[in-house]
């Protein structure tokens, strides 16, 4: 049997439940033994704090209904409670701790940069391209707009590529594949790529 090259996994890694719900996906279906997971957060001072707090207000999604229901036996629990921690949790090394606790095979490493006035979806290409990345996953909360009006290329306009969905814009213009993750009610995922859009997965 021959065995499938080892590829580069970059998760964006956020304090948000749809961070949570990729690295979920990608620990339970998309890694495979001889992958390198990389965890990757973009940092951006001016909203961090607010998002962090906001999220950490909300309920465990590792205990809320539903939310760890149908994940594979090679992940489970694999959501840091990160709701009942101190606002000074390094959520990254709580997610890479996950990692190892499902995974514990697999080496998993931590990357860090800051947008330096970029957007978000142009730092991360730039970042997979530097470290030879073969598959991005993403957590994925597409609005009712970008689900009805779909993905439109900019026409030169900068400030208009800002506005569009970072998702939408890494599926579109990232050179390897690239996965947008929704987590479902159900236990089961949505996953949107350049070849397939809204492909339910069941967990």
């Amino acid at each position: 049997m021959v065995t499938p090259p080892a590829r580069k996994v970059l998760v964006v890694a956020d304090p948000t439940p749809h961070s949570a719900a990729a690295l979920q996906y990608a620990l339970s279906h998309a890694l495979l033994e001889q992958d390198e997971l990389i965890l990757f957060h973009v940092e951006n001072q001016s909203t961090w704090k607010n998002t962090l707090s906001t999220f950490l207000r909300r309920p465990s999604l590792a205990s809320g209904s539903g939310a760890g229901a149908g994940v594979s036996t090679t992940a489970p629990n694999i959501v840091p409670d990160w709701a009942s921690t101190s606002n000074e949790v390094n959520f990254l090394d709580q997610m890479k701790y996950a990692c190892e606790i499902a995974q514990p095979n697999i080496p998993v490493r931590i990357e860090k940069t800051d947008m330096d006035g970029k957007d978000k979806a142009n730092v991360i290409l730039s970042k997979s391209k530097d470290l030879g990345i073969d598959l991005i996953i993403i957590g994925q909360k597409r609005s009712l707009s970008s689900a009805l009006l779909g993905y439109k290329k900019p026409s030169g306009n900068t400030k208009a590529s800002k506005l569009l969905d970072t998702v939408e814009y890494l599926i579109e213009n990232s050179p390897c594949t690239c996965v947008g993750v929704q987590k479902k009610g159900n236990g089961g995922y949505v996953l949107n790529s350049k070849t397939q859009k809204n492909f339910w997965l069941l967990a």
